[in-house]
């Protein structure tokens, strides 16, 4: 009987073991994976594909997803975002400020290699998406200025003054 228990005691320490483990991999990666969304070409496109080529692009499911691994830093005077989206012309990518919430909107075109042969795997991901980071302290959107150099894109947004805060002195009677 006590192999038995110490057996159901070092499984549910195993499970929750795991169960932590899956949690914490869900909360560090949960604003990285994006989902692309076909486009209206891009389902033209997929219409005009044979069954069986209809049926070979289903089984590449990751091609849905895609990890836009990115950076966000903030210092006393703005913050700097840097999102790695390697893949995409500057013209396919827009940046909005609302509210508190940086989006970063984008699409990302389907390339075909060649008419012929077959993929044995598919990680790219293609199509629309969009990003939204949360931002702690407003910004100034009209001085804010972006750039997008071999895959990353920086954005910098400066911090609007009132959001430094402002010392206020007591005074005596």
């Amino acid at each position: 009987m006590d192999k038995l228990n110490e057996l159901k005691q070092g499984l549910e320490d195993t499970w929750h073991s795991l169960s932590d483990g899956w949690r914490h991999l869900r909360e560090r990666t949960s604003g990285t994976l994006t989902r692309f969304t076909p486009s209206a070409k891009s389902k033209t496109a997929q219409e005009s594909k044979t069954p069986a080529e209809q049926a070979q692009a289903a089984d590449f499911p990751s091609a849905n997803w895609a990890l836009l691994a990115g950076d966000v830093f903030e210092d006393a005077d703005k913050f700097v975002v840097r999102l790695e989206i390697p893949g995409l012309d500057k013209q396919n990518l827009d940046i909005e400020v609302r509210d508190d919430m940086l989006i970063v909107r984008g699409e990302k075109r389907y390339e075909q290699e060649s008419s012929s042969g077959q993929y044995r795997v598919r990680q790219c991901a293609f199509g629309s998406f969009h990003r939204s980071i949360p931002l702690t302290t407003p910004v100034l959107a009209e001085k804010s200025s972006a750039r997008y150099h071999n895959g990353v894109l920086r954005i910098e947004l400066p911090k609007a003054e009132h959001a430094n805060g402002r010392r206020i002195e007591i005074r005596g009677e």
